[in-house]
């Protein structure tokens, strides 16, 4: 089988060929059987001997027959019967082995004409990199199948360029994030080592400010690590009950001052990740509460709604203008830009959505008219 399979050709327009060649010889082989059948039946072939009218003896002397005219004349016919329809048979075999040459060469041409769209896209596509995704095939002409996969890739293309250029930023503002904490340190340790006359207590604040700066900087590289695992998808899905999850996160908050929470927890049973549904709810109470107004307040409710199992949380809040609400689900975009010492990087909600993404939910997010957001997250029915 592997010998036969190398000894294939490799080319498609040589298979093709090849394809409208059999088809042309095996309906060629099967008009001719059928044309022969045909004309046997109506006896076209028939030989009608020339001197029927005369005596069987004088027809046998004209056709210089031997004796027993009756079978000499018999003879005669069936061999001059047999030979037009050999003759038949060679002419109409040589008109097909002739036909099937030009079946060849026209079987050639048309399958380059019908490839050449196909050599186009490819010589495009793999002149296509990194540097130039933002090229399209662009391939005109009918709506055809051709068509239809030329529109295919240049939309596989656009969702590239759209990857890569939200990767690159991902990577730039990472690395931004990054570097801002790192070059902190090095001024503060810059800041005690110039110091001719330390004291102790100037170093352990120091140390602390450091210390606290690590812990932000861990705290961060988890969230990429959780940013980076729900993008990749869900190895496996198991029972999830979003009530229960929802309630552990209000009762795991500490008490302080900060908004008020209103809890409002009904039956929502899904399935996927617990850890990144936990990871979830915990991102949407924590944005909630931390982008708020002194003595405002944090709805968060969990319900059933159309099967599917839905948590909403709603604040209040300073007042987001619409036209921003689909940027914030993006990584590392803040309302308030100038806020950097506050710990919070801007992953809260990108994080969300990346998870809500890899269960196959969606993630909304309305603002509110007198401030604050209304986030709704929707997961799928337990068992899709």
């Amino acid at each position: 089988m592997r010998t036969l399979s190398r000894k294939m050709p490799r080319t498609v327009r040589m298979r093709l060929t090849l394809l409208y060649g059999s088809l042309f010889a095996v309906s060629g082989t099967a008009l001719l059987a059928i044309t022969f059948l045909l004309v046997r039946r109506n006896a076209v072939f028939k030989v009608r001997v020339p001197c029927m009218d005369l005596k069987e003896e004088v027809c046998a002397q004209r056709l210089d027959l031997p004796d027993d005219p009756g079978a000499s004349v018999a003879a005669w016919r069936e061999q001059q019967q047999h030979t037009l329809t050999h003759e038949f048979l060679t002419q109409a075999g040589i008109a097909l082995a002739i036909m099937l040459v030009v079946s060849l060469a026209l079987g050639w041409f048309v399958a380059g004409r019908v490839l050449r769209p196909l050599r186009t896209m490819t010589a495009t596509v793999q002149h296509i990199s990194a540097r130039n995704v933002h090229e399209r095939l662009a391939l005109t002409g009918p709506r055809d199948e051709l068509k239809d996969l030329a529109d295919t890739v240049d939309g596989l293309l656009g969702r590239l360029e759209t990857a890569l250029d939200a990767q690159k930023r991902f990577v730039a503002n990472a690395a931004h994030e990054l570097r801002t904490p790192i070059t902190l340190e090095r001024a503060l340790l810059e800041e005690t080592l110039t110091d001719r006359r330390p004291t102790l207590a100037a170093f352990r604040a120091t140390f602390e400010r450091i210390l606290s700066i690590s812990d932000q900087q861990g705290r961060l590289l988890e969230s990429l690590l959780t940013l980076a695992t729900s993008e990749r998808g869900l190895d496996a899905r198991v029972p999830v009950d979003l009530a229960a999850i929802t309630t552990r996160v209000l009762a795991d908050r500490p008490d302080g001052d900060g908004p008020r929470l209103y809890p409002r927890i009904a039956p929502a049973a899904t399935s996927g990740d617990p850890a990144l549904a936990e990871r979830l709810v915990a991102n949407l109470v924590d944005n909630a509460v931390r982008y708020n107004v002194p003595g405002g307040s944090v709805d968060v409710s969990t319900a059933t709604r159309d099967g599917l199992a839905v948590i909403s949380v709603s604040n209040t809040g300073p007042v987001v203008p619409r036209e921003q609400v689909a940027r914030l689900l993006e990584p590392f975009q803040r309302l308030d830009r100038s806020a950097r010492g506050d710990g919070h990087h801007g992953l809260g909600l990108s994080i969300a959505h990346a998870i809500m993404v890899a269960h196959g939910g969606t993630l909304t997010a309305v603002p509110r008219q007198d401030g604050g957001l209304v986030v709704q997250a929707a997961f799928p029915p337990r068992g899709e």
